[in-house]
């Protein structure tokens, strides 16, 4: 048994077993002592941070930082804790903005896509919609080690989710999911691969999955764009109207225009939510960048 597999294993135990106040209060005293430690992860996001503000002061940014990492190890724990709760306190914590958006698309049989960036808790956001109507379809990255893959699998699959392994067929087993008139759901803020699109983010060059509008032009489906983040009693999420497909233009222009659209949506969420955005990861490809194959 790998020791990553036993920390997540382990973590998944303990925070289920305690009691919530306890529970969280250790995440945020544990996301504090990462801060301070200051590793590789925590120094991307405020990199990262300082780009969506750089109007921020040093104490401003630290404190940003602060709320960021406190905001990701609470996204940890709401995963370790959430196949335990009821489909009340899934549906009764969840406050969402522009709803009819989502609803009126699904009822058109069409099915409907949902853009949305590693931002406050995607999983509760669609375990919400697993109970109430809209089952979610979505892709996995395949994880290593194996059995961590196959438990993150086992843990979605319990919300609710129809949960599809990244590959070479995803996209088929997508639009046959859109014809049946399924909501699908895709986290798509960040690919650095050769098949990413440039977009502008902030005023530097950066690169986003093609996947979301990909399917949009070959569907003929909605594509949403949609921004979870917490607030007191849970989460929040606000949908915004589907972005149209440009009526000229080759399949690869029309990808592009969409996708900096999609960009330029999340900027405006991030100027005033940027500490739920969860990036510890590189995003702009501009000064030592390197591809990923």
């Amino acid at each position: 048994m790998s020791f990553t597999y036993l920390a997540y294993f382990s973590a998944w135990k303990l925070l289920g077993f305690l009691p919530e106040r306890y529970a969280y209060g250790l995440m945020d005293w544990l996301a504090d002592q990462i801060t301070k430690r200051n590793p590789a992860g925590v120094q991307r996001l405020r990199s990262n941070y300082l780009r969506v503000r750089p109007d921020l002061t040093e104490p401003e940014l630290e404190a940003t930082v602060k709320a960021g990492m406190r905001s990701y190890l609470r996204y940890w724990c709401d995963t370790f804790r959430l196949p335990l709760w009821s489909s009340e306190e899934i549906v009764g914590s969840t406050t969402v903005i522009n709803d009819h958006l989502l609803r009126d698309a699904l009822a058109a049989g069409k099915g409907a896509i949902v853009s949305l960036p590693h931002a406050g808790n995607w999983d509760r956001a669609g375990a919400y919609y697993c109970e109430t109507g809209a089952p979610v379809v979505t892709v996995a990255e395949h994880l290593e080690p194996e059995r961590l893959f196959v438990k993150f699998l086992a843990y979605r699959e319990s919300l609710g989710m129809e949960v599809l392994d990244a590959s070479a067929r995803s996209l088929a087993l997508l639009s046959q999911r859109l014809r049946q008139g399924r909501l699908i759901a895709l986290v798509a803020d960040r690919d650095l691969s050769r098949n990413g699109v440039d977009v502008n983010f902030f005023g530097h060059p950066a690169r986003m999955p093609a996947g979301p509008a990909v399917l949009s032009i070959k569907t003929g489906a909605p594509l949403l764009t949609a921004f979870v983040r917490y607030i007191d009693t849970g989460i929040e999420i606000h949908f915004e109207p589907a972005i149209e497909i440009p009526l000229s233009g080759s399949t690869q222009e029309k990808v592009s225009v969409m996708i900096q659209e999609s960009a330029s949506r999340l900027e405006l969420h991030l100027v005033n939510h940027v500490s739920d955005w969860h990036m510890l990861q590189r995003i702009w490809v501009d000064g030592d960048f390197k591809e990923r194959e």
